[in-house]
């Protein structure tokens, strides 16, 4: 009787609750952060703090704007954009590598962050952070419970100072009363330093991506005129993705389409894919319109390469595609391995005759396809989370209502 009471406190943990969240910038691409505190937001109150950097910004265009947008969106101040759910811009200096400079942004996220909790009357915090660089302010800001929820090896991005973003990283895993993480590896890693570190790996937008079955969703006009057969990919395309394998894959079938969709890092040089003719750079999309693209897809690709920071990730891609119903030719990572659907291809030459295989086997969304992933929800993997964060309330003695 005693188990199951606490299954049943511990399933109430994260409801009435207010979370702090330390992530990305809220207006980027849907990520498994945001997933699951939209879920969250039906019953907590949330205020994401949108990230104040890892790195110096560069003397290029890109940087530029982004340092706008940053101090644009610390003039509108506290934002709701949904019911129960507020965003916070915080203004940082922009010079990471200063220890003076990092002890006064420490001082000024923590002010902002507090007089927006004040603001908004947050009680019985919970602090939730997705990123290292919260370090010095997770744990000082009243919570009840610290949670780190790592979904990359952070240390491994080559844009960042390495072993500073692992130094952050240790502080916060050894205030954090609990760690989630969303692969194998991580698990193991963080283990090493937090014992309470847990394994959840990503859910996926079933309801959505499964669209792309549907008779009546609309194939968008930019794609929809392209010779097949297409081969699809959307996301980001940094220094992390094999362009060769797009190279690969257009000359293997000169008389299709290779659909690039989504926005190129500003490190990464694509000027030899675009000189192929039949590779296609559509930009990044509206996700309500990533269905649409996905039902012109007739094979999805997932090509990372094959190093630290990879073989630490769970691609969330994957999963929509193959709610998307559709075939996926991905690198063996680890965490893709486990999901057990995909069609795996180390080398490029690899990657074409698994495309080869798919187009065969039959190409497009088919909803039997996506039948198979169904029971990976979002939804699912919120509960996993409840169960856990009850779980370390219990254990700390605390009262998980």
């Amino acid at each position: 009787m005693r188990r199951v009471e606490e299954v049943d406190l511990a399933k109430n943990a994260l409801r009435g609750r207010d979370i702090v969240v330390f992530s990305t910038d809220w207006d980027g691409d849907p990520l498994s952060k945001m997933h699951i505190m939209r879920l969250l937001a039906r019953e907590n109150r949330i205020l994401w703090v949108n990230s104040i950097g890892n790195r110096a910004p560069r003397a290029n265009a890109h940087d530029a704007l982004r340092l706008w947008k940053k101090l644009s969106r610390f003039t509108q101040g506290l934002q709701r954009i949904e019911p129960n759910f507020h965003v916070l811009s915080p203004l940082a200096i922009p010079l990471y590598g200063s220890k003076l400079v990092r002890a006064t942004n420490r001082t000024l996220l923590s002010l902002q962050v507090k007089r927006a909790m004040a603001t908004l009357g947050f009680q019985k915090v919970i602090s939730w952070s997705y990123l290292p660089a919260s370090a010095p302010v997770s744990g000082t800001l009243g919570e009840e419970l610290v949670v780190y929820h790592c979904v990359d090896e952070f240390s491994a991005f080559s844009d960042t100072n390495g072993r500073h973003i692992a130094e952050l990283e240790e502080q916060l895993l050894h205030k954090a009363h609990l760690c989630i993480t969303s692969a194998e590896l991580l698990r193991d890693s963080k283990a090493k330093v937090n014992p309470n570190t847990v394994l959840v790996p990503h859910g996926v937008d079933f309801e959505h991506f499964v669209k792309a079955c549907d008779p009546d969703t609309i194939v968008p006009q930019d794609i929809a005129k392209l010779p097949g057969p297409i081969l699809g990919f959307f996301g980001l395309v940094a220094d992390w993705v094999d362009l060769d394998v797009f190279e690969a894959c257009a000359r293997a079938y000169p008389e299709g389409s290779v659909v690039i969709i989504g926005k190129i890092a500003p490190d990464v040089d694509v000027s030899r894919l675009r000189a192929i003719p039949n590779i296609h750079f559509l930009g990044r999309k509206p996700y309500a319109e990533l269905p649409g693209y996905c039902k012109a897809f007739d094979v999805a690709l997932m090509p990372f390469k094959w190093n630290e920071l990879t073989l630490n990730a769970n691609p969330l891609k994957v999963r929509e595609y193959l709610a998307a119903g559709l075939p996926c030719v991905s690198t063996p990572l680890p965490e893709v391995e486990k999901v057990g659907l995909c069609k795996l291809a180390r080398e490029t030459e690899e990657y074409v005759r698994q495309v080869d295989a798919c187009l065969k086997e039959g190409a497009g969304p088919s909803r039997e396809r996506a039948q198979r992933i169904f029971h990976e929800s979002w939804h699912a993997r919120v509960e996993e989370i409840r169960r856990h964060v009850g779980e370390t309330m219990l254990r700390l003695g605390q009262d998980p209502h």
